[in-house]
């Protein structure tokens, strides 16, 4: 395993290398592109949520202004394979294919599928025209409700299927027959956890053109995963690896959804080539709302077996996911749930049953946590009842439960997707919740209580812990170059979307290669050469780090070794400094980069000294098939208007462990972004729907995101604890802030009403639903 940084720059909140072009307003976003020439792209989207259709009369679009085309799916299939964009991850419990139509083939099966493209000079023209097209369109059965839809002789979402079960299958170790025939204790409930969409400031778009002189198609989309999509527009354009490039510009947010390849990246790219001339589509808020990826609805009724001491013995259940209407990932969000559910904490036996529904809404996918927001939901919110149960502290009862550091690195029964198992890498789980709970004030939390009483506001305190899995492989491709002025190019597939990708690849590298972080440059998206997978799954610090680690030393080694022979020196007696190498002690007695370049370039007809191969160039894949688990502990304090229902959080305590840190203000603010999401998922953001599957939330107004004026003082505390698994000892962290939130909330919900002894089942939680689920309570209670 390659030599870890010990000092220097690697571990230091450096300033992010990005941000100077985006604060001086020289960002180059996709709706910044617009070469000459180009034309505007829009859809005609459906208003039905099922529908069929045979007529669609263009014919006063066609004769609008500007309009250069009007494109159904037989239009374009003259330069696409297939007339189906099929991108699912490969699974065996899958039982219905349902991919996506490029554009729709005689029926929509959500409202905003996109039915026809129409281009025009403008946007605004392609608008105009979209309007007066007419569809005669033949309302269908529609199915809304992911329960519902799995009931027998329910009508199906796509008219030709046999049902709408699109998967089936399980978790299963131990006996849990046996430890709930034999539990001291057992609570049970019914939890209904909801998601939204990811809403990044900058929604989808794509820009392609032709390169008439190199015979290329050129490919700009804010993507979190540019090679995926050039695989997809090489499949179903029948195009050659090489006649392809896809760059990605700078993206204004990610979140998950854009991992997704659309079809209107397929489709402008198919009009590209018929038309002859670039051609851009740019995502308006409201198609966001109706057309890209969300996560939404997953049921879970739980129950969890104690011993008298409040051991977790096992949990079974089933969970029900509403899919939505096609498959644009695969299984990923039902399975992450399951698989991490019980991950945090000691579980002798686990069973769960796994369904996956579909829905005439619109696809899921992933969203920031991937299905592990829900998982410690579901988990957090069994301890707490258990504890209610048993009247144990809800931190007692976590401490008798989690994983332990002796027990490191824990081989977990699960699995991965890919068939490996699950193993817990490293950390200390009980510490880390000791420093959340000792910094938030646990134990002296009743004064704070009674305050709150004395102002007319009811004040509690929650807590949840979590694991994420980070990192998953197998590799993302890096490739570092010292160029003939001496600078280090640093090349890579992974994505940058707002995180600071450049700024952490460029650390990494730097403090091999000298320590300036100024010579190094980062081009990330990169589809030229280099395999890869992008940005997801808080992977490329693990990923693409541990290839520019790898990449850096090589490189390190090359100019050491080149440096030895022209200076006439062993390598041992050099040291690499900034821009040149250098004899230790001797002053003056160097030689630079940009001189090493030039000569590991060589002459014709001379060989090149000391390299085996030349140029200062290496490219790196560095595989790595586990995943790394980070974990982490949140107490969240909240008052509570005991007439209105309203919550505001007051205090927010994150105590986390994602392993060696390369820059610590990064990991600050991957954080509490993902802080303020999960208060999103607690509080405020519901995508909702009727019982025709019409949206009924496609604007801010009516659906509510976090501003700073809802976000609490946050105080974040950092441990780290090397992965074994990586040459860094990193781990990843965009997700970590966004998975323990809404438990960690609901928790201090149900705290503040303690005296109702209240416990929610659901999340997000409103004013309403907060004032429903007590009186709920209080009529049980009277029943009873």
């Amino acid at each position: 395993m390659a030599e870890v940084p010990q000092a220097g720059i690697f571990g230091r909140s450096v300033k992010r290398v990005e941000d100077r072009a985006l604060v001086t307003g020289r960002g180059r976003f996709l709706d910044d592109l617009c070469p000459d020439g180009c034309l505007a792209a829009a859809f005609l989207r459906s208003p039905y949520a099922h529908a069929a259709y045979s007529r669609i009369d263009r014919t006063a679009a066609r004769d609008m202004p500007g309009v250069r085309a009007v494109f159904t799916l037989d239009d374009l299939m003259p330069v696409l394979t297939s007339r189906k964009l099929v991108v699912g991850l490969p699974s065996a419990a899958i039982e219905l294919q349902v991919d996506r139509p490029v554009l729709a083939d005689g029926e929509v099966v959500h409202v905003g599928e996109a039915i026809c493209m129409i281009v025009a000079d403008t946007r605004a023209q392609a608008e105009d025209a979209a309007e007066t097209i007419e569809v005669d369109f033949e309302p269908l059965p529609v199915m809304a409700d992911c329960r519902e839809a799995l009931a027998e002789g329910a009508p199906t979402v796509h008219r030709d299927l046999p049902h709408n079960r699109l998967a089936r299958f399980s978790f299963e170790y131990g006996d849990t027959g046996d430890v709930f025939s034999r539990a001291a204790h057992t609570v049970s409930d019914s939890y209904e956890v909801h998601r939204g969409g990811s809403h990044s400031m900058e929604g989808r778009g794509v820009l392609a053109a032709l390169d008439k002189l190199r015979g290329t198609l050129d490919v700009w989309s804010s993507t979190q995963t540019p090679v995926a999509l050039k695989k997809f527009l090489c499949d179903m354009l029948a195009r050659e690896e090489s006649s392809v490039n896809v760059e990605t510009p700078d993206l204004g947010g990610g979140f998950g959804p854009k991992l997704v390849t659309y079809i209107e990246e397929i489709a402008v790219a198919a009009a590209c080539l018929i038309l002859g001339r670039p051609v851009k589509w740019v995502e308006d808020r409201r198609e966001h709302f109706v057309s890209t990826a969300q996560e939404r609805d997953q049921i879970g009724d739980m129950a969890m077996a104690l011993d008298a001491e409040g051991r977790v013995l096992g949990i079974r259940g089933r969970l029900l996911h509403d899919h939505g209407a096609y498959t644009v990932r695969g299984l990923n969000i039902a399975y992450g749930a399951g698989v991490s559910l019980p991950l945090a904490y000691n579980v002798g036996a686990y069973s769960l049953e796994v369904c996956l529904a579909l829905t005439n809404k619109v696809p899921t996918s992933s969203v920031r946590g991937a299905g592990q927001p829900q998982a410690a939901f579901v988990m957090e919110r069994l301890l707490d009842k258990a504890a209610a149960e048993m009247r144990l502290d809800r931190a007692e009862i976590r401490r008798r439960n989690l994983v332990r550091a002796d027990q490191m690195p824990c081989v977990k029964p699960l699995k991965l997707r890919g068939g490996t198992n699950i193993v817990l890498d490293s950390g200390d789980y009980p510490a880390t919740m000791e420093r959340a709970l000792a910094e938030s004030g646990w134990d002296d939390f009743e004064a704070r209580r009674i305050k709150a009483r004395e102002a007319g506001l009811l004040r509690g305190i929650g807590i949840a812990n979590y694991v994420e899995g980070t990192g998953r492989g197998p590799y993302e491709s890096v490739r570092v170059k010292v160029n003939n002025r001496g600078r280090i190019e640093v090349t890579t597939g992974a994505a940058a979307m707002g995180q600071g990708t450049q700024t952490m690849l460029s650390q990494i590298v730097a403090e091999n290669l000298g320590g300036d972080i100024s010579l190094v440059s980062v081009k990330t998206g990169d589809t030229t050469s280099l395999l890869g997978f992008g940005g997801f799954n808080s992977r490329q610090t693990v990923t693409a780090g541990a290839s520019a680690q790898a990449a850096a030393l090589k490189v390190r080694g090359l100019l050491l070794k080149l440096a030895g022979h022209m200076l006439e020196v062993d390598e041992n007696d050099l040291d690499v400094l900034p821009g040149k190498v250098a004899v230790k002690g001797a002053d003056g007695v160097s030689v630079s980069f940009a001189h090493l370049a030039g000569a590991a370039a060589g002459l014709a007809g001379f060989p090149i000294p000391a390299l085996e191969k030349p140029g200062i160039m290496v490219t790196e894949q560095v595989m790595i098939n586990d995943m790394a688990y980070s974990n982490g502990s949140a107490v969240a304090e909240v008052e509570v208007d005991p007439e209105t229902g309203a919550v505001r959080v007051v205090a927010f305590t994150l105590a986390h462990d994602c392993g060696r840190m390369v820059n610590p203000m990064l990991v600050d603010g991957q954080i509490v972004g993902g802080i303020a999401h999960g208060l999103g998922n607690a509080l405020f953001e519901r995508m909702l729907f009727d019982a025709e599957a019409q949206p009924l939330t496609t604007t801010f107004a009516d659906y509510l995101l976090v501003s700073a004026s809802e976000m609490p003082p946050v105080t974040i505390l950092h441990t780290e604890s090397p992965s074994p698994l990586n040459s860094l000892g990193v781990k990843g962290v965009g997700e970590s802030g966004v998975i323990p939130v809404a438990p960690a909330i609901v928790s201090a919900i149900d705290d503040a009403w303690r005296h109702a002894r209240l416990h929610l089942t659901h999340a997000p939680v409103s004013p309403q639903s907060l004032i429903d689920a007590l009186r709920r309570r209080s009529a049980l209670e009277a029943a009873a």
